[in-house]
């Protein structure tokens, strides 16, 4: 994107990187805010900012990566070899992670569901100003996303939810497109002509 691209050609060929496929450089704390300035500016129905987000970086995304394998561990025991690696590895796939952390309830005015709604919209804003910064990221949740025992370990609070861990680096790999749905099936068109 950092090539003066135009948002219309972006918007034709955006798509994920698979965290693995992530390495160094990642963005500088300088970048990663405005990444996160930049990202804020999504659809916020009442200006109540029903989310937040929570950095990971350096060695404490090795730490939390053993933390989750503990956990993990507490489930199935009998987890594999590969497994284990991969739990280890959660948050060190990616030199940052971004976890959007939905702070969504009742409210006066606004639907629990449209500050949901924003917190969506945030993840992905923050992969679009990643993009835009000249790094490549993804969306995902995880298993520890919605298992609550891990919440204390993330930083998140008892009244929150998470709505995505954002991975951001570089790549070596190229972008391969996936299959995309068909307007056709996804589309509903009422009233207007032809």
């Amino acid at each position: 994107m950092k090539s003066d691209i135009k948002l219309i050609d972006y918007l034709a060929v955006r798509r994920s990187i698979p965290a693995f496929q992530m390495c160094e450089p990642g963005p500088e704390k300088a970048e990663i805010e405005e990444i996160l300035r930049l990202a804020s500016r999504v659809p916020d129905h009442g200006k109540i900012a029903p989310w937040r987000f929570i950095v990971y970086r350096g060695g404490e995304r090795a730490r939390l990566g053993e933390e989750l394998l503990a956990l993990a561990l507490e489930t199935k025991p009998e987890l594999s070899e590969e497994m284990i690696q991969v739990e280890r590895a959660r948050f060190t796939r990616a030199p940052v992670v971004v976890a959007v952390v939905s702070k969504a309830g009742p409210h006066i005015k606004i639907p629990e569901w449209e500050q949901l709604m924003s917190a969506g919209a945030l993840c992905l804003n923050v992969i679009l100003a990643a993009n835009a910064s000249g790094y490549v990221a993804n969306w995902l949740t995880e298993w520890f996303a919605y298992d609550e025992r891990a919440y204390p370990l993330l930083g998140v609070g008892p009244d929150e939810k998470v709505a995505g861990f954002i991975h951001i680096g570089s790549t070596t790999f190229p972008a391969i497109e996936r299959p995309r749905p068909e307007l056709a099936d996804t589309v509903t068109w009422v009233g207007g002509e032809g």
